[in-house]
């Protein structure tokens, strides 16, 4: 089965939110796009996301918010991240913190796809391995679909580039996102 998986960098403040407000259906019309995942850690004002941002973001066509390192910096997202399950907090903060950091959700084609969001050690605040906690999700989403994205929000390319070999085969993709961090280093592994 083929699948068109859309997935978009860190979307920082109102300009971000206004690009996707008029161009992002337009595009998933023209590119028969089936799912589209976003990072919006910096949705509000450069830093964290709030309910109705979340809203707005998912009114656009985005399937899957994933975030990162900001999450927490705005409380209204708090409520957000236990009850809606679209919006995803790093799957490698404590099983006991607000929300989830996995999902399985249908593509416009019907295909499950599951969408893992990750955050990175290496110049972050303590934080879980992210290697274990996706080895943990993976046994619960690959139950139900072999199309898994995996967000791994992080500082250092080489973390984003281990996790990408780590996951060879075992994944459909492995993208990295966080806003100052641009690089140009995409990958099809051998599996």
């Amino acid at each position: 089965m083929n699948i068109n998986v859309f997935v978009i960098g860190d979307i920082v403040g109102k300009p971000g939110r206004l690009i996707l407000k008029d161009k992002l259906k337009p595009y998933i019309d023209s590119e028969n796009i089936h799912f589209c995942i976003a990072n919006a850690e910096n949705a509000a004002a450069g830093a964290g996301i709030t309910e109705e941002i979340a809203e707005e973001l998912l009114s656009y066509g985005i399937d899957v918010i994933t975030t990162g390192d900001h999450v927490w910096d705005k409380k209204e997202i708090f409520r957000t991240l236990e009850t809606n399950k679209s919006v995803l907090r790093p799957n490698n903060y404590s099983p006991l913190a607000i929300g989830k950091g996995y999902v399985v959700k249908r593509s416009k084609t019907d295909a499950p796809v599951g969408v893992i969001n990750l955050l990175g050690r290496v110049f972050m605040k303590p934080i879980d391995c992210p290697f274990r906690s996706v080895d943990e999700a993976l046994k619960n989403i690959s139950k139900e679909t072999n199309i898994i994205f995996v967000d791994i929000h992080a500082e250092a390319t080489s973390e984003k580039i281990a996790m990408g070999w780590y996951l060879d085969g075992k994944v459909s993709a492995v993208v990295g996102t966080h806003t100052h961090i641009p690089t140009a280093d995409e990958k099809i592994l051998p599996k």
